[in-house]
């Protein structure tokens, strides 16, 4: 089939990568110009809310701070009830997709939906194509340097591992790199088209020439539904 007839279905991707790679930003381009948006970090806030409310934390920022810092003994609790709302909220998603086969959707991820099981990850790459957001490893200190900064909810899955005298910002710098090596791989297995964030951040760059380089990587031509 010619490539140019996947541009008349339904536009479908999901961006995937670390927290801080461009995800929602790129998002949100994409659905000012093609089609309307998800942001997954907000429906997972809106179900944790019975949970967050009584603490008085809210917004993005507060879930991170309801999760706390993965060595505090509430953490591990915490992370799993997290994806256990990341895989309600992938499920619905996947869900409306799969009945309404003509709906177009923009999806950003959590940089932690690599969790949420092979079942649903293979759903997920049936219906969208899928968009890694890749960073360099000059960027990725960056991003190390930018949860340490204002910290993201996490899901360290024991990549934390404290030494004796360490402060945990200090564990925090030091697994960092090694949790963003092991989800570089999953992220690599998972998508149909990786884009680099240093290339994403021209000035130049728009949603329209955003597609032009999943198209480029030929990433609709695969894609079922993009």
């Amino acid at each position: 089939m010619p490539r140019e007839t996947n541009i008349d279905k339904p536009m479908r991707l999901a961006l995937i990568g670390m927290s801080g790679a461009g995800k929602t930003f790129w998002t949100k381009k994409l659905a000012e110009k093609r089609a309307p948006a998800i942001f997954c970090d907000d429906k997972i806030e809106e179900r944790l809310a019975p949970r967050l409310g009584p603490g008085g934390y809210s917004g993005i920022n507060g879930v991170a701070a309801w999760m706390g810092w993965p060595d505090s003994a509430t953490y591990a609790e915490r992370e799993a009830a997290y994806l256990a709302e990341e895989i309600h909220t992938l499920d619905e998603v996947l869900q409306e997709l799969e009945e309404k086969p003509e709906a177009s959707l923009v999806l950003d991820t959590t940089g932690s939906v690599i969790y949420a099981g092979s079942h649903l990850l293979m759903r997920l790459r049936r219906q969208m194509t899928i968009v890694y957001l890749a960073a360099t490893a000059k960027e990725q200190q960056l991003l190390i340097e930018r949860y340490l900064g204002d910290p993201k909810p996490v899901l360290w899955r024991g990549a934390f591992q404290a030494k004796q005298g360490e402060t945990p910002r200090e564990t925090v710098a030091r697994c960092y790199p090694a949790l963003i090596e092991a989800r570089r791989r999953s992220y690599e297995a998972l998508t149909h088209c990786t884009l680099q964030v240093a290339a994403l951040r021209d000035g130049t760059m728009d949603a329209d020439a955003f597609l032009k380089m999943v198209q480029g990587k030929g990433a609709w031509a695969r894609g079922e539904n993009c």
